[in-house]
């Protein structure tokens, strides 16, 4: 019989109440099923598979075989659902195996995503996108709120509900960042625009000018700022020009926060006024200004 082998304790140690704990579980040995007996994860957060990767890996598996083996679930007369490994079968595929080396597990629907999607996660194996939508397909299943989905996966709240936000994008630009010609830092650019109109212009000019993160933040407020000169003009706004220290720092508050910020008065005294547009994303700002340098 093949050696033994354990998931890794990395998923396991970011799985800690007990019911998650699939260390409890009895250990199984590793099998060998039939390729055509397991199918896909309908849950499987990650969508998109690089073909010069699986590649690369089919080539290896030709040479080693399949090192880890994939972690799956009965399905019902002898079939398997793939809950972590289905990058390993697409590439054994390629490869042309007939059979590969198995660990059978049995989870809740809730803690088979949990699984898939960190290994997904500690592998980097997602997109932005992809994981911000398997954040909020993990948060739906479960009804986890967005501290606890954090911990499940071992992040930050801070950092989930920044990916969360990414779902509020046009489904064009999170096409874009799938595609890798849009980064999270342009995407958070374009979502401290209020306005639509002005952010479809900024991920135009993005695209077509392959403008930096920087260059993007400061497009973003010059549209901001001509949005409000336009707002003055109609009447619905009033005040004095802003003195250029001032613009710098909404900026720097812009390029911290992600989000618009304007500041009210001189550069001896006034007001800070910050954008949120939810409950999550309020509670995003006060991670982000709680938090301390390390």
């Amino acid at each position: 019989m093949a050696a033994k082998h354990r998931l890794g304790k990395g998923i396991a140690a970011l799985l800690p109440d007990e019911d998650f704990d699939i260390t409890t579980e009895k250990p199984q040995a590793e099998m060998y099923v039939h390729i055509d007996k397991i199918t896909a994860n309908p849950f499987q957060p990650r969508k998109d598979f690089n073909d010069e990767d699986l590649a690369e890996l089919a080539n290896s598996i030709r040479e080693h075989g399949i090192i880890q083996p994939l972690i799956v679930e009965e399905s019902g007369n002898d079939n398997y659902i793939i809950v972590a490994g289905e990058r390993r079968i697409r590439a054994a595929k390629i490869a042309g195996l007939s059979e590969i080396p198995v660990i059978v597990r049995k989870y809740s629907e809730e803690k088979r995503f949990a699984v898939s999607l960190i290994e997904n996660i500690q592998r980097s194996d997602l997109n932005p996108i992809e994981e911000a939508a398997a954040y909020k397909s993990l948060m739906d299943i479960s009804g986890l709120s967005q501290d606890q989905a954090a911990a499940r996966v071992g992040k930050n709240r801070s950092t989930v509900a920044n990916s969360l936000r990414l779902l509020k994008l046009a489904p064009q630009m999170q096409d874009s960042i799938k595609k890798g010609e849009l980064s999270a830092g342009h995407a958070r650019a374009i979502l401290s625009i209020t306005s639509e109109k002005n952010q479809r212009i900024l991920f135009s000019d993005i695209i077509k000018n392959k403008l930096s993160v920087r260059e993007a933040e400061k497009l973003a407020s010059t549209l901001e700022q001509k949005k409000e000169k336009e707002n003055k003009t109609s009447g619905k706004t009033a005040g004095k020009s802003k003195a250029p220290e001032l613009k710098d720092m909404e900026e720097k508050f812009l390029k911290k926060l992600g989000t618009k910020v304007k500041i009210h008065g001189d550069i001896n005294k006034g007001s800070i006024i910050i954008d949120y547009y939810s409950l999550d994303d309020l509670q995003r700002l006060y991670d982000i200004i709680e938090s301390k340098p390390s």
